[in-house]
């Protein structure tokens, strides 16, 4: 089914890491009527720094837009009467904070994969009980970690002198991208609306799970002020109206973090579904439906989706990679093996096999389902006879490994092993990767053949939601899903995990290479004890002090 000059269109505001696009969808057929990218500079200021310009990223969705919406009239729709909503995904974590009173940035925005925080995780485990690093988990879901957006508020809190001063003056606000970008988008500093969605608020560990509210036991942990936090709301509602061209009095009505939304758009929707994106790092979430499943073998419980205010909330396990894709640029920039990404599936079919050689790419630690910032990147296994072949396949591997490493905790946590494994992601594109895929995991790898399932699936929610309710595309549990392609598996059980078996060893000796020295906070006993003291005791012991020594002087 095409669609038509009449259809009702949803508009979709995608900003990744790299690249903020805005896209256009027929709300009858699903189909993507056109789209306009813009790549996001990656500021590296220190190694294992990474950061944005919040102006740029606003500025990008503003081109986007602008362009999108010249396209439009030259076909001859009206980008204001026919856009029926807009909907918001983002990159998930990547902190920012800005003030209310002039809507500046008062620090470049802190990206998902920035590890600076080490020495704050530090400070936190130091307050919670045996340093554990999950002890807020039947809290948050989430394990304390640099990934998250708290430990990044919390570095900024300590660290930015701005940040600090608009936080007395009452005039600092946080989002993660989602919220910065409505926030101006509604207006501003003129009355724009901070809000965010429960996806993007359960990526933070400063949600309470449960509840689906700020919680103020980990804000208090965290000392993050409450007061600088947006509103959390569900993923598909009406939250405000554009009021700039050229899409003025637009409603936004969806959210969804990047990862959620892709879900969304491969259509897993049933409990017991689960898809893999593939990008510069690795996102495989299980839909658990209704039941929040607390992981007891390394992954993170999260918010899949709220389809509106009273619905209920569907949650998901996720397990994360760090490094995917961007093993992948490090093969070419920096060893020199590729001339070209696009050489990538070439070079690695000319070798039937890796030669054993075994490639894990923790170069800033891992992930789920290790959650080790200790762990460092290795090639190991390595021969007389190993080719750049053996090891650019190695490459693709890592990441079928890694995600295998992910889908055993899953099996482990909720005891139904996964049937299938639906995919998405640039790298996807890669026909030996899947198969590769298919073969390491032993079960089959779909496809999708939809080129924007992330942006599709914050248009469904968006399209849906009360008040606006045009999206008459595929939605719910309903059949067809998207298009798509199938991988079986061809190795057989012993084959496939005898490879396994020597992963599980490279990345044990992957481990412990950084070993820092820990900070004061974790290994100095009165620190400890001085943490778990509240602050405003300081202050009373410390104007008696002052009174004592005035009347002493006197």
């Amino acid at each position: 089914m095409s669609s038509s000059i009449n259809d009702p269109l949803i508009g979709v505001i995608n900003e990744g890491t790299n690249t903020a696009t805005f896209v256009v969808f027929s709300a009858t057929t699903g189909e993507e009527v056109c789209h306009h990218g813009v790549k996001i500079t990656q500021l590296v200021p220190r190694e294992g720094w990474l950061e944005q310009d919040p102006a740029e990223l606003l500025a990008a969705v503003r081109e986007g837009m602008a362009v999108v919406g010249e396209e439009l009239r030259r076909r001859g729709r009206d980008p204001r009467r026919d856009i029926a909503a807009i909907g918001v995904t983002n990159q998930r974590e990547t902190t920012v904070l800005w003030d209310a009173a002039t809507g500046e940035p008062l620090y470049n925005a802190i990206v998902w994969s920035d590890i600076r925080t080490d020495s704050t995780v530090d400070h936190v485990l130091a307050r919670v009980p045996d340093n554990d690093k999950n002890a807020l988990m039947e809290l948050s879901g989430l394990p304390i970690s640099p990934y998250f957006s708290a430990l990044k508020i919390r570095w900024l809190i300590d660290n930015v002198y701005a940040v600090q001063k608009a936080i007395r003056r009452k005039t600092c606000l946080f989002g993660t991208v989602d919220s910065w970008l409505i926030w101006n988008l509604t207006g501003g500093k003129n009355g724009g609306i901070h809000v965010t969605d429960v996806t993007n608020a359960s990526r933070t560990l400063l949600m309470n799970i449960t509840t689906l509210q700020w919680d103020p036991v980990l804000c208090r942990y965290l000392q993050v002020p409450q007061h600088i936090l947006p509103e959390i709301r569900s993923s598909s509602e009406i939250y405000g109206y554009v009021q700039e061209e050229p899409f003025e009095g637009v409603p936004i009505s969806g959210i969804l973090g990047n990862q959620q939304s892709s879900l969304v758009g491969q259509q897993c929707l049933k409990e017991g579904q689960a898809k893999n994106t593939y990008r510069a790092g690795c996102f495989l979430i299980y839909n658990t439906g209704y039941n929040r499943v607390l992981s007891s073998h390394g992954l993170v419980t999260t918010v899949a989706y709220k389809m509106g205010k009273n619905a209920r909330p569907v949650y998901a396990l996720e397990g994360s990679i760090a490094v995917a894709g961007a093993a992948v640029k490090w093969l070419k920039n920096n060893l020199n093996l590729l001339n070209h990404v696009s050489e990538l599936e070439d070079m690695a079919s000319q070798v039937q096999t890796t030669g054993d050689v075994y490639f894990v790419p923790a170069f800033s630690g891992l992930y789920a389902p290790y959650w080790r910032k200790d762990a460092r990147g290795i090639l190991c296994g390595l021969t007389q006879f190993t080719t750049k072949g053996h090891i650019i396949r190695a490459c693709l591997e890592a990441v079928c490994f890694q995600t295998r490493d992910i889908l055993e905790a899953m099996n482990k946590d909720c005891g139904i092993p996964l049937e299938k494994l639906q995919v998405d992601g640039k790298m996807t594109k890669n026909n030996l990767l899947m198969q590769l895929q298919a073969d390491i995991c032993g079960i089959p790898v779909e496809r999708s053949n939809v080129s924007d399932v992330t942006s599709l699936g914050v248009a469904m929610v968006a399209g849906q939601a009360e008040g606006v309710n045009v999206w008459k595309a595929h939605w719910k549990e309903s059949t067809p899903q998207v298009p798509s392609e199938i991988f079986e598996p061809k190795t057989t059980l012993e084959e496939r995990d005898l490879r396994y078996t020597k992963w599980k060893m490279a990345v044990q000796r992957s481990l412990g290479w950084a070993t820092t020295k820990k900070s004061v906070a974790m290994t100095d006993e009165r620190f400890r004890l001085l943490a778990s003291i509240p602050a405003s005791w300081f202050l009373i012991v410390s104007f008696g002090m002052l009174v004592l020594s005035k009347e002493l002087v006197s």
